[in-house]
């Protein structure tokens, strides 16, 4: 191994593994800092022919996975892009070279002047990490917002100021690699069940999770919820040593290590230095997002940005302003008075249970997917309270059936069927909601394209019956 790594500029010979959407934007950061760039990928190489082109063209180098081992020595250091595990066969050759293995958020992290809030949970993540994005703007903050919502975290952090705020949503899968991470404010909203294909236990993912705080020092700030029986644990007794930082709580729920909280239907600040009398923030009503899940998420949200020294007055606003993202609890359309709800990054069963909390008015409820071997037992004693029906869909539909007791079930073997499906059993005031509950791959390419797929159908039935 040549040179010496971790500064990821000249000098520096870098493998980036994975070329999805992280993956080409670390390649390009990486190569603009003046580091000489090595990019594989274990997909067909003819399915990545126009990506490999466009990296060539930039300098970049492509190595097939069968050379990989011929190229090993002369690099300084190997970037993962987020859905690359550690245990990967070409992570295992390449730390077999004693080659230093980084995520993409820890490069991100250390070529960033900004500071940093970094959003995890196993669900809220995305509308979490854009509400605070919001309030950081609306507080006259200059703010870049990436990670898993939508743009890769590394590309905003190179861009960024040192004046400037980096908003930052990151994964279990993201945190597992991290070294030197170390956010200026970090959230965990909530721990459920998930990725249970990819963590040997409930343990095992939490212990992923809570490395976002690892790094933290006096001088940050860790943000837990207190109504979450994992997270909330963090709170109290020789647990709480594991938080390096100042910790601040929020609770929809009365708990006595709250600083945020809801007294009756206001939410409450208790300032942890200064004057103690509790301060008013703002009045649940004025909260557009639908559910109780996202009255925590917003509590999650106001207390970053308190910590932050925001305005409380800016972060109000930014709160009344905000409407929700794309695919979560989103209303597509309405037919004869059936609600149609795309809540398709729902993609595991917490999320599932809190969109069905969400609703006061019957449900036919549209789930499955592909599996990511959770346990779907909650997911369907919520079914048997909340939906007057399910539609299934994908390969985990006979698995969820058998965990829906005395509900009417339908099957379904594509989503314009299981629309009209669930608009035969619907009636007005009724609503009829995309929440899977799964992963998309088995069949659609995303969330998104599955979301997408729902919303047409649903937009169909709607104009043929308007």
């Amino acid at each position: 191994m040549n040179g010496q790594s971790g500064a990821f500029d000249a000098g520096e010979q870098v493998l980036v593994i994975g070329l999805g959407r992280s993956g080409i934007a670390t390649c390009a950061v990486l190569r603009a800092r003046g580091a000489t760039v090595f990019a594989t990928d274990e997909k067909d190489p003819e399915l990545l022919a126009e990506v490999i082109a466009e990296l060539g063209r930039s300098g970049i180098r492509f190595i097939p996975p069968a050379s990989l081992c011929a190229w090993t020595q002369r690099l300084t250091s190997c970037v993962l892009s987020p859905g690359v595990p550690l245990n990967n066969e070409l992570v295992r050759r390449v730390q077999a070279a004693r080659v230093p293995v980084y995520s993409e958020i820890e490069v991100a992290y250390r070529i960033s002047r900004a500071p940093l809030v970094a959003v995890t949970g196993t669900k809220g993540k995305t509308t979490t990490t854009a509400l605070i994005g919001a309030m950081f703007a609306r507080a006259g903050k200059t703010t870049h917002v990436g990670g898993n919502i939508g743009n890769a975290l590394i590309t905003e952090t190179f861009t960024a100021k040192p004046a400037d705020w980096v908003i930052a949503e990151v994964s279990s899968f993201q945190l597992e690699s991290i070294r030197s991470f170390k956010p200026k404010i970090a959230t965990i909203l909530n721990l459920s069940p998930d990725h249970l294909d990819r963590y040997h236990s409930m343990d095992e993912y939490g212990e992923a999770k809570f490395r976002i705080f690892a790094n933290q020092g006096p001088g940050d700030t860790f943000v837990g919820n207190l109504d979450d029986p994992a997270v909330g644990a963090l709170s109290e007794g020789d647990a709480a040593k594991r938080i390096p930082s100042r910790a601040l709580w929020f609770g929809i729920t009365p708990h006595r290590n709250a600083t945020l909280y809801l007294r009756g239907d206001r939410i409450t600040y208790a300032p942890p230095s200064g004057d103690p009398r509790p301060v008013e923030i703002m009045p649940l009503d004025e909260i557009g997002l639908v559910g109780r899940h996202n009255v925590a998420n917003v509590l999650a949200a106001l207390l970053v940005g308190l910590a932050a020294d925001l305005d409380p007055h800016a972060l109000r606003a930014a709160v009344r302003e905000f409407s929700g993202l794309p695919h979560r609890l989103e209303h597509v359309a309405e037919s004869d008075g059936v609600l149609f709800i795309d809540d398709s990054k729902a993609t595991n069963p917490g999320s599932v249970v809190a969109a069905l909390e969400s609703f006061d008015r019957p449900i036919v409820l549209i789930a499955g997917g592909k599996s990511k071997r959770t346990d779907f037992r909650a997911m369907g004693q919520a079914i048997a309270r909340r939906a007057k029906a399910v539609v299934l869909i994908g390969e985990a539909a006979a698995e969820i059936a058998g965990v829906v007791e005395a509900k009417r079930t339908a099957r379904a073997t594509s989503m314009d069927e299981a629309v009209a499906i669930a608009r035969a059993l619907a009636v007005p005031g009724d609503v009829v909601l995309l929440s899977p509950g799964c992963a998309s791959f088995d069949m659609f390419s995303s969330a998104e394209a599955r979301g997408a797929a729902f919303a047409r159908a649903a937009a169909g039935l709607a104009a043929v019956h308007g």
